[in-house]
């Protein structure tokens, strides 16, 4: 913060109530305390909910997975299975590791994939390939899975990819259309590990990071039946118009899908998935519950408006920012002190070459509808400890952020124009910089009120 900008004391307290509401609902996403919720072993008998497996029937067990939170996911299971785990081999996102004994890390690009993530994922489909029914695999998936496990089909490149994957994310497209699409161009997503695996035991063990739990979504559905088609991705492309800026391999690919002479990805009637158990062990919902259970703590009146808010970032926080205010004015939907949290996963639709994530424009948009507001502080950041291609989690505004800038000569609107939240936070101070959590159960959103 620049020594001559000092937020008022009232507006410091909500942002410290902001961070302690976010820390708390973080921990119920923790992958170890996740695992340790959902995995008992006593006397060879493993134990996952409602599922037993007595593991003398399994002659060897395996590791495999990708994902943000899938090394702290693995670490936690080393500590429970020990030496019974046979070899293990899990791409993560840089930087995102934990000191491992069986398992190999091989730390990969995101959300861009490259080489590296490549290369981890042909070992990932090769240790598959070689199971069989004495097997059981343990997969571990995260958010980030699906960018960190490319092994595109016969006749599409890396670099392919990765140019259609820069184009679905600068499109607007919502992360259930890009991973129909990268379902599609895949040999590993959309069920195809499963495939590679079968007939092995896969228990796949998922931090979910996408709106409404949906398995087949979660990390491109790695060990899931798709229920997307060829004809879905050929209307995806034509909603967004960017068939003209795709490569020509992966249009060809498309269109030759729609007309049958490629195979479907794998569907729920086939026989890949009779030993496949798919089991969600954290998710945005119960982050939020917990963050709620704080904030009631320290005093707020808290409504969780919903874990499954998709659209555009700043639509988004105008909404939030007029409930906020409701209840500043009326005492609805919440009396005051009040508290709004929300989760889900927002877009940003760009027509500029700022830098950000939808977490700091959010805030930057929030800002702008609140200006004035002496009693009201926006936060939004993303789970995983990353929001867009940068090193922050989100940002933090309040009533004063505005003024604030102005007194900089620095322009919000200018700075929101041009999708640039980053620079603006930066230039203020207001940047969250968490650095890796190790997880990724989406976003949260919290306002105060008082």
């Amino acid at each position: 913060m620049h020594p001559t900008q000092d937020k008022p004391d009232d507006l410091s307290r909500l942002r410290k109530d902001a961070m302690e509401i976010f820390q708390s609902g973080l921990l119920s996403a923790d992958p170890a305390i996740a695992i340790q919720r959902h995995l008992k072993l006593c006397n060879n008998i493993l134990t996952i909910g409602d599922l037993s497996f007595d593991l003398a029937n399994f002659e060897e067990i395996l590791v495999i997975g990708a994902g943000k939170a899938s090394a702290a996911m693995a670490k936690e299971l080393e500590n429970i299975m020990g030496s019974k785990i046979s070899r293990g081999i899990i791409n993560v996102k840089y930087d995102h590791t934990a000191n491992l004994n069986n398992i190999e890390l091989i730390e990969a690009g995101h959300p861009i994939p490259d080489e590296n993530g490549q290369a981890g994922a042909k070992k990932i489909f090769d240790v598959a390939k070689n199971a069989h029914e004495k097997t059981l695999i343990f997969c571990l998936i995260s958010g980030g899975g699906s960018a960190l496990s490319p092994l595109p089909c016969e006749g599409i490149s890396l670099a392919e990819k990765q140019e259609t994957t820069k184009i679905l994310l600068s499109c607007g497209a919502r992360i259930h259309e890009i991973n129909t699409i990268r379902k599609h161009l895949s040999l590993i997503k959309g069920g195809g590990l499963a495939k590679a695996a079968f007939p092995a035991t896969i228990i796949s063990l998922i931090l979910s990071d996408v709106v409404g739990d949906d398995l087949d979504i979660i990390a491109s559905g790695l060990t899931v039946p798709d229920t997307g088609t060829f004809k879905e991705c050929k209307d995806i492309i034509e909603s967004y118009n960017i068939a003209k800026k795709l490569p020509k391999n992966v249009l060809d690919h498309i269109n030759i899908g729609c007309a049958g002479k490629v195979c479907e990805t794998p569907k729920p009637f086939d026989p890949y998935f009779k030993r496949v158990h798919n089991i969600i062990i954290g998710n945005n919902f119960n982050t939020l519950v917990k963050a709620k259970a704080k904030a009631q703590s320290l005093g707020y009146n808290t409504i969780i408006l919903s874990s499954l808010i998709e659209g555009e970032t700043r639509e988004i926080a105008k909404m939030h920012s007029a409930i906020a205010k409701e209840i500043l004015k009326t005492g609805n939907p919440v009396p005051l002190p009040g508290c709004i949290i929300s989760g889900g996963e927002t877009i940003v639709t760009m027509n500029n070459h700022g830098l950000g994530g939808r977490n700091q424009e959010f805030v930057l948009a929030s800002a702008i509808e609140i200006q004035g507001e002496k009693n009201i502080s926006a936060l939004s950041l993303g789970t995983d400890g990353t929001d867009g291609p940068t090193d922050a989690a989100g940002a933090m505004a309040d009533g004063n952020t505005l003024k604030r800038a102005q007194d900089l000569g620095v322009s919000a609107k200018k700075f929101l124009r041009e999708h640039d939240s980053y620079h603006f936070f930066k230039i203020l101070d207001d940047l969250i910089i968490t650095g890796p959590t190790h997880t990724n159960v989406m976003d949260m959103r919290i306002f105060l009120i008082k």
